[in-house]
């Protein structure tokens, strides 16, 4: 196993234990919200770059709430507004990504 690998696999298991440990989590909302940022921008980069839209997420491991509550909160801090993010959805994709 790669040293990213072990890193990203350490991260996964302490954010899973925190699921079930509201009250005294190991990830704090900072330390969530720079790896979120981190994760959020690198996403965001790889697409433009390579005009690749992989799938962001692990299907099965997320609900539609989960991605729901997440995702307006993300625009609520990028103030991001309705129209613009209808644009952005609409916006045309590469043709082998449908």
């Amino acid at each position: 196993m790669s040293k990213i690998d072990q890193i990203i696999a350490d991260f996964v298991a302490v954010a899973q234990a925190d699921l079930m440990e509201f009250e005294h989590p190991q990830i704090s909302n900072d330390h969530l919200a720079k790896v979120m940022t981190a994760a959020v921008r690198l996403y965001a980069a790889r697409c433009d770059a390579l005009a690749e839209f992989p799938p962001p997420l692990e299907r099965d491991q997320v609900t539609a709430t989960d991605v729901l509550v997440s995702v307006c909160e993300m625009i609520r801090v990028a103030d991001v507004n309705m129209f613009d993010l209808s644009m952005w959805h609409g916006r045309p994709r590469p043709k082998h990504q449908d």
